[in-house]
């Protein structure tokens, strides 16, 4: 079983080997509202940990997506740039947004950790 991990930033990180699967979570998908327009980095680009590399927009506001990890993208979420309402029918699975290839995997907080964050 993939362990999730996630942000302060409110996105959901499972690693496969040197590649992290990047996602909103259903907090920020609900706290977003209905959303729009998603803009994603194409593979290839390098991003850096903290870093903006992309924009998720909703009828409310505009979200910035956050790099988790320092590395390349290698895959973005076709099916989320073409449809944005994915995000809010399956943010923690089928509306994961970006794949990247890290060298190395920051200190992420544990379910129990972002539970106790939003509950703040």
């Amino acid at each position: 079983m993939t362990e999730t991990h996630f942000t302060k930033d409110h996105e959901w990180i499972t690693v496969d080997g040197d590649v992290a699967t990047v996602g909103i979570t259903t907090y920020a998908a609900d706290k977003l509202g209905d959303v729009v327009y998603v803009d994603l980095p194409v593979a290839g680009v390098s991003v850096a940990a903290g870093r903006v590399v992309g924009e998720i927009e909703s009828t409310k506001s505009v979200g910035e997506l956050f790099a988790p990890v320092d590395g390349e993208i290698v895959e973005r979420n076709e099916d989320v740039v073409a449809d944005p309402a994915l995000v809010n029918a399956d943010p923690m699975g089928a509306a994961w947004l970006i794949k990247v290839r890290f060298t190395e995997l920051p200190q992420l907080l544990t379910a129990a950790e972002y539970e106790e964050l939003t509950q703040a």
